[in-house]
């Protein structure tokens, strides 16, 4: 057990790449990953669990089914419900930190390039 505190800046500035996620810790079954987002990701879903995204600087908008989206900007939390099709979307480039089970692949079922390698730690 560290009795250290874990400085998001100190960790952002190690994430070079848009749309890869990165660990920075653990809560019971758990991870907390920060991500630089620049641009649309693609539409997928995470069909057993929630995901949670804080934005941490910028903006961020999520396309849900029909129409909807979310709009977030610094500070602001939004979970997106288990199974619900979205597509996060940051038209300059933002930070933010997600909480999802581990495991959980960024772009749920639909793969491709976009697919980033799991459980990689910072």
């Amino acid at each position: 057990m560290s009795a250290t505190p874990i400085n998001l800046a100190a960790k952002l500035a190690q994430i070079e790449q848009p749309w890869s996620p990165r660990v920075i810790a653990e809560l019971n079954d758990y991870q907390f990953k920060l991500a630089r987002l620049d641009g649309e990701f693609i539409w997928h879903a995470h069909e057993h669990t929630d995901e949670a995204f804080l934005v941490i600087s910028g903006r961020l908008r999520i396309e849900l089914p029909d129409d909807q989206q979310v709009e977030l900007g610094e500070g602001e939390l939004y979970v997106v419900p288990k199974g619900v099709l979205h597509r996060p979307i940051a038209e300059h480039p933002c930070e933010v930190l997600l909480i999802e089970p581990r495991g959980v692949v960024n772009t749920g079922d639909e793969g491709g390039e976009l697919t980033a390698a799991n459980d990689v730690w910072i």
